[in-house]
């Protein structure tokens, strides 16, 4: 358990712009930032970082927290594990007694993997370099592709060494369970015993985003023709091989800085590259690309770099997964390396800075790449030009913005000689046809939205008059963000004599707010708001008051949850106003009139209630001398309303 001071300390530290910017591209925006959400597909930016208030909200999803509850919704971490990442990012230390065997059996399931393949992968560290079998094989593969030991220990490149059950066994004494290494695919399930996925390999980690060893890749170095060259982690809860990258985790920053990624196809050419010093480089793990894949790439930057080596066939296979880069959005650039070549070979024969340059000068824009690459088999072939022609347009067609389209529509019609018109022709051709299936499929899509649209009015048309959910809020909200200013009071007393004399005090607003709330006799209806007033209280007793973070790092969830919906909002006041010398008020400008014209909606909302009541039970009551009380109840109250709503100028409505 971390001590209560040691996450005091750890929420003090994190900036939340620093940890949320690790995996999300964010533009300064006013105050805040801005960037497209991590937790929903969305090509607008809606999500919002607030490095003053320590929280990010995105208002098209609904997401919101502090940097640990970031880190545990976009990672799937749990409490501790989210504490400890953003302790490790800011070096602040923080001590655990060691798990006991019975403790690693207990472990939460999804932790107890991560755990199990963090102990994995060092055991493969150590077997490289101490045991006789992984220095005589494994170090000295590496050494021959001329990985630096610098470079080995960046990556945690192993070696499994070539016995049925070597590591299952070493797993199974140290507290790991069968269970766990079976789900992580490290281990298969005999019967009667375990049996070590890898055997005889050579090992990459693969890590995600924030550097959790997820899964593994093995390469074998015999020779025998019946064994798989490759073996990776199976699918499990933890990895996910269509979402995951090779080398996201050690690449992600640079890619930022770049604005652009490299995009290869092996463990080994990642590896490569980072050691000529090219870092914005990441693997799809000689999968075909995906859309998830893409959309982790589209977090850091819109801009793909594919690195291939000189086979045709295999880029050939590659321009669909190209087409859903398109699709997305994103702009592709394609390098080709002279035959027989590829990025990790090429690196290890050149210079970095012969590397660099040379990927600089030969990206080429993919459509005119395929272009060319394809208008050299089609010459003295009419028939398999005009295959060209329609294959192309039909790659543009993917592209969303019409910009793009028309510029990629010049640029084909120079390279193919043929007319501009015709190309475009047959791209509004594709684009009709596209609207028309999209349309053929919109009539479920039609009903939800309709039924929808119906659900809301009828809420509307429903909604109840009596309701003071959001002026709760609102009153919530002042304690949360001004509870500790302090405001004047005017007033009048009686001074020595019993006259009655102007004076004035200070006091917090929280303090000013609940002393209200108080003498009117309110409690909440929302238990996490009463929750809240009753800890202010508690400081307040003590001689303190909590700012606006101590409930947005506060250790009940639900409780800083709801304190992050209050106090977040999309809009923040652009700079241009002060820098223009145009005076807009705010509402702190004025709080003693801010907190009026916020607590007497609520009591008025309230009254209105109490009114409503009075009213039902005269109509059904059968006895004059009650009847006449309710009345007399009635009128005062409506009398108080009136008085109420003469201060917010404007009639009460009853």
């Amino acid at each position: 358990m971390i001590k209560p001071e040691t996450i005091q300390k750890i929420f003090d530290a994190a900036r939340i712009e620093e940890v949320v910017g690790d995996f999300v591209t964010l533009k300064k925006r006013g105050v805040n930032y801005i960037g497209l959400c991590p937790f929903h597909n969305e090509k607008t930016p809606s999500f919002t970082v607030s490095p003053a208030k320590g929280i990010f909200k995105c208002f098209g999803c609904g997401k919101a927290g502090n940097a640990v509850k970031f880190i545990m919704e976009h990672e799937h971490y749990s409490y501790p594990e989210a504490l400890k990442y953003v302790a490790k990012k800011y070096g602040i230390e923080v001590e655990e007694k060691e798990l006991t065997s019975e403790a690693k059996l207990q472990m939460d399931e999804r932790d107890g993997m991560f755990a199990l393949n963090t102990f994995i992968s060092n055991y493969f560290q150590e077997q490289l370099v101490n045991s006789e079998e992984g220095k005589a094989i494994g170090l000295t593969y590496f050494k021959e592709r001329d990985f630096l030991e610098s470079t080995i220990k960046k990556f945690q490149l192993g070696y499994a060494s070539d016995e049925w059950e070597a590591y299952s066994k070493h797993a199974i004494a140290n507290g790991y369970s069968r269970d766990v290494l079976v789900k992580t695919g490290l281990s298969i399930d005999k019967g009667n015993r375990l049996m070590d996925r890898f055997r005889g390999r050579v090992m990459c980690p693969i890590h995600n985003l924030t550097g959790k060893v997820i899964g593994f890749g093995g390469r074998i170095l015999s020779k025998e023709k019946s064994t798989a060259k490759y073996v990776n982690s199976p699918e499990s809860d933890i990895y996910n091989k269509s979402k995951s990258l090779y080398g996201i985790f050690f690449a992600r920053n640079a890619i930022v800085k770049q604005e652009n990624c490299y995009l290869v196809e092996g463990y080994t050419d990642v590896i490569s590259l980072h050691q000529a010093g090219i870092e914005n480089v990441v693997a799809s793990s000689g999968t075909s690309l995906t859309v998830d894949q893409i959309k982790l790439i589209r977090r850091f930057t819109p801009n793909i770099t594919i690195l291939y080596d000189g086979d045709t066939a295999g880029i050939k296979a590659s321009f669909r997964g190209i087409d859903l880069i398109l699709y997305q959005g994103m702009n592709v650039k394609i390098v080709l390396f002279p035959e027989g070549e590829d990025p990790d070979s090429f690196a290890r024969s050149h210079t970095s800075s012969e590397l660099d340059d040379f990927i600089k000068k030969e990206a080429v824009d993919f459509i005119k790449f395929k272009t060319r690459l394809l208008l050299d088999e089609t010459l003295g072939d009419p028939t398999a030009k005009v295959s060209l022609i329609k294959e192309i347009v039909r790659t543009i067609a993917h592209i969303p913005d019409a910009i793009h389209r028309t510029v990629y529509i010049q640029e084909c019609s120079n390279l193919m000689e043929i007319p501009e018109q015709t190309l475009m022709n047959e791209l509004n051709k594709l684009l009709r046809e596209k609207y028309r299936k999209d349309l053929r499929q919109q009539p479920e899509q039609e009903v939800a939205v309709e039924t929808g649209i119906k659900q809301r009015i009828s809420e509307q048309m429903e909604i109840n008059p009596f309701d003071i959910s959001e002026h709760e809020k609102q009153v919530i909200r002042l304690i949360l963000l001004y509870g500790s200013r302090k405001i004047t009071i005017h007033e009048i007393i009686q001074d020595e004599l019993g006259q009655e004399v102007e004076g004035e005090h200070e006091e917090s607003v929280a303090q000013y707010i609940l002393q209200n709330l108080e003498d009117d006799g309110i409690r909440f209806e929302n238990d996490i708001y009463n929750r809240i007033v009753d800890e202010v209280k508690v400081f307040m007793e003590g001689g303190d008051m909590p700012d606006e973070h101590y409930f947005v790092n506060h250790p009940d969830e639900k409780l800083a949850s709801v304190a992050i919906s209050i106090i977040a909002s999309p809009y923040e006041l652009s700079n241009n106003w002060e820098k223009n010398k145009i005076l807009v008020k705010l509402e702190d400008d004025d709080l003693l009139k801010t907190i009026i014209t916020t607590l007497n909606p609520l009591r008025t909302r309230l009254i209105s209630r109490h009114l409503n009541e009075l009213r039902e039970k005269m109509k059904t009551s059968t006895d004059d001398a009650e009847i006449f009380i309710l009345q007399q109840q009635f009128f005062e109250l409506k009398k108080v309303a009136n008085e109420i709503d003469h201060e917010l100028k404007r009639p009460f409505d009853y």
